[in-house]
C-alpha cells in the first residue's frame, strides 16, 4: 500500500491469451451478445476482433477479442477486468462440448462443414442476457434493439477503457429495479414486459447465482419469475448458459425455419419442430443456430408484423 491509501489500479489493460483448441468466427459466436443498435450497443463484433461491455461482480468491465490464427488475445479494462479474464475462454466457447454431434441431414452435416467456427458462448451472464430477451417477447426483433438502444442511452453509462464510442455498459439492476413501469414506455414497453424487467432486476443477484448451477437448476430459476417461460429461458441459456440443447419454443419463425430446412414443410408448430429436432437432441439449439447463420428463412406468407408505439401507452 503507498502512504496516501491502496495501491492504484493499473493504467493499462489486463491481458492473456486464449490458445484455440478448435477453429473459432468470432461473428458467429459472439454475435448472438450484441444487444441495442446503432450507437448505443453492449458489443460490437467483427471477423477478427470484438468488444463487449459488462458488469461483473467486482464492477464494470469492457472486454477486447483479437483473434490471431489459432489463439485469441484478451485485454480488459475497469474494476471486473479480472472475471472477465478468467471467464475469456468460455466466452470464446472453448468448453462448448460437440460429442455427439454427428448430423445425418445433409443439409446439416454441410453447414456443420461450411461453419466449423460456430461455438455455443457461456457468458455467465444471466441479467446482461435476461433483460433484451424480455424487450424482445411477442414483438419484432427491429422494434426490440431500437428500444434497447433508446434504455441504453437513458440509463446506462459508457463502459470503460478505450473501446467504441458506441459501446455501453448493460443497464445497472437497481437503476431498472427503481424505475416504475411506465417510465419503460419510451423504451417500447408495455406494463406486463416493464414489470417483468422490474421483477428480474429486483433479483438479480438470485438469477446470476444460476450461472454456477446446473442447467436444469439454472433454467429453474429463471422460470420461476412471472414473465419468464420456456421462450425467453432457451434465448438465455443458450448465450449466458452454454446450453447448446435450448430450443426456443414458442418463437414466431423457429418452427417454420426448422420444418422448412429438415422436412421441406414451409409451415410448422413447436410439435413438428421437435420431432424433426429430437435426433440432435443435446445440440438442438447447435442446430437451430447452424440455421440461422446460414440465413435460411422459411417461403413468407401474411405480411410482416408492424411496428409498435407504445410512448403513450
Amino acid at each position: 500500500m503507498t502512504a496516501g491509501g491502496p495501491t492504484p489500479r493499473p493504467a493499462g489493460p489486463l491481458e492473456r491469451r486464449v490458445r484455440l483448441s478448435t477453429p473459432l468466427d468470432l461473428r458467429l459466436t459472439l454475435g448472438p451478445m450484441v444487444h441495442g443498435a446503432g450507437f448505443a450497443r453492449t458489443a460490437t463484433v467483427g471477423r477478427d476482433e470484438a468488444w463487449r461491455a459488462s458488469r461483473t461482480a467486482d464492477g464494470p468491465a469492457t472486454t477486447r477479442f483479437l483473434l490471431r490464427d489459432d489463439e485469441v488475445l484478451v485485454h480488459a479494462w475497469g474494476p471486473g477486468a479480472a472475471i472477465e479474464l478468467e471467464r475469456a475462454p468460455q466466452v470464446l466457447g472453448e468448453d462448448d462440448d460437440r460429442g455427439g454431434f454427428a448430423p445425418a441431414h445433409p443439409l446439416l452435416r454441410e453447414l456443420d462443414r461450411r461453419m466449423p467456427g460456430l461455438r455455443i458462448t457461456r457468458s455467465g451472464a444471466v441479467l446482461e442476457a435476461l433483460v433484451p430477451v424480455i424487450m424482445e417477447q411477442k414483438v419484432i426483433g427491429a422494434e426490440a434493439r431500437a428500444g434497447y438502444s433508446r434504455l441504453l442511452r437513458a440509463v446506462s453509462n459508457p463502459a470503460p477503457g478505450p473501446g467504441p464510442g458506441s459501446l455501453l455498459l448493460p443497464p445497472a439492476p437497481e437503476r431498472l429495479a427503481a424505475m416504475p413501469y411506465w417510465a419503460f414506455h419510451p423504451f417500447a414497453l408495455e406494463r406486463r414486459r416493464a414489470e417483468t424487467v422490474m421483477r428480474v432486476a429486483q433479483r438479480a443477484r438470485w438469477l446470476e447465482a444460476g450461472a454456477g448451477m446446473e442447467l436444469a437448476v439454472a433454467r429453474a430459476r429463471l422460470q420461476a419469475i412471472p414473465g419468464i417461460g420456456p421462450w425467453t429461458a432457451a434465448e438465455v441459456a443458450i448465450v449466458a448458459l452454454g446450453d447448446a440443447d435450448a430450443v426456443s419454443v414458442g418463437d414466431y419463425h423457429v418452427p417454420n425455419l426448422v420444418s422448412w430446412a429438415l422436412a421441406g414443410e414451409p409451415r410448422g408448430d413447436d410439435a413438428r419442430m421437435l420431432e424433426l429436432l429430437e435426433p440432435y437432441r443435446g445440440h438442438r439449439g447447435r442446430v437451430v443456430r447452424l440455421l440461422e447463420a446460414a440465413g435460411m428463412s422459411a417461403p413468407r406468407r401474411g405480411p410482416r408484423l408492424a411496428l409498435r408505439h407504445l410512448e403513450r401507452a
